[in-house]
């Protein structure tokens, strides 16, 4: 019977992901590499190491192999959701699609996003409420953020919510934004014939999302 020959630290795969296992507080030397026979089989975390009771010396069956295979897999799985997450956050199922997109299995990169959320890394809630407070700040509507984060496969009433409690928050008045906007715009049309100005910053406007009674409001001020 195929036999355990080493259980060694997988150096590469910690050095490769060091720095996105440290934004979830994970050790990087908890992945180890198994290897069957003298060829290495595949890596496997301490959990998973103790509960199939791998071990140098000891013997492996077919059913033992096939869940070494799969907990690799699953691993691998998981460790690109943390890396692509902690290069930028994410929706949970903006990062699902993006696994698969990558060439993750659909059940594997499921079961990554659902770990993730569990342990607390993932939470549509917090993305949605930052990515409200950072797109207000660069004066894009309610409407424009919603079907920003939905999109982004956040559910529209986890958005609703984080966009009301960031526009309380900021205390933001959308009229007052919206001519805000449109004066920084102005700026760099101040040199074209009204007609075209008019044109240019109703399109813009609309773009972003504002209501069309603001916009109007907003040109007709603006544009003489």
């Amino acid at each position: 019977m195929p036999t355990v020959t080493a259980v060694t630290p997988s150096i590469r795969r910690a050095q490769r992901r060091s720095g996105a296992r440290a934004e979830t507080g994970e050790s990087v030397s908890s992945r180890y590499s198994i290897a069957v026979d003298g060829a290495t089989l595949g890596d496997l975390s301490l959990d998973a190491i103790e509960r199939l009771d791998i071990h140098v010396g000891a013997e492996v069956s077919d059913r033992i192999i096939a869940e070494i295979t799969r907990e690799t897999q699953t691993l691998h799985t998981y460790d690109r959701a943390v890396t692509l997450l902690a290069a930028h956050a994410r929706a949970s199922k903006e990062l699902e699609r993006l696994l698969v997109k990558k060439g993750e299995p659909a059940a594997l990169a499921k079961a990554a996003v659902a770990r993730l959320t569990e342990q607390g890394f993932l939470d549509d809630a917090s993305f949605a409420r930052q990515f409200a407070r950072t797109k207000l700040a660069g004066g894009l509507s309610r409407r424009r953020m919603q079907a920003e984060l939905a999109r982004r496969g956040v559910a529209r009433d986890v958005s609703d919510a984080a966009i009301d409690e960031v526009v309380i928050d900021e205390e933001v008045d959308e009229a007052g934004a919206c001519e805000k906007v449109a004066t920084r715009k102005m700026r760099s049309l101040r040199d074209l014939p009204p007609d075209v100005q008019r044109r240019r910053l109703y399109a813009f406007l609309a773009r972003r999302g504002y209501e069309l009674d603001d916009v109007r409001a907003v040109v007709d001020r603006l544009v003489r």
